[in-house]
């Protein structure tokens, strides 16, 4: 079972796509960087995630 942070990382960056998107369309910049932290944010996490997911493996 993947780690916590690496599902929630990954639903983050999700939702940091439909932000950006909808700021594109909308022309909302604000939106848009908004969507591109949160992707930024989410990417992160589920990078940290996967170490923990790699860490538990070895033990």
């Amino acid at each position: 079972m993947p780690d916590h942070d690496r599902v929630e990382g990954a639903a983050k960056q999700a939702g940091g796509n439909v932000k950006e998107a909808v700021g594109k369309m909308t022309g909302d910049e604000k939106l848009k960087a908004e969507g591109r932290a949160d992707q930024v944010e989410g990417k992160v996490q589920n990078t940290v995630g996967g170490v923990k997911d790699a860490m538990r493996d070895k033990h």
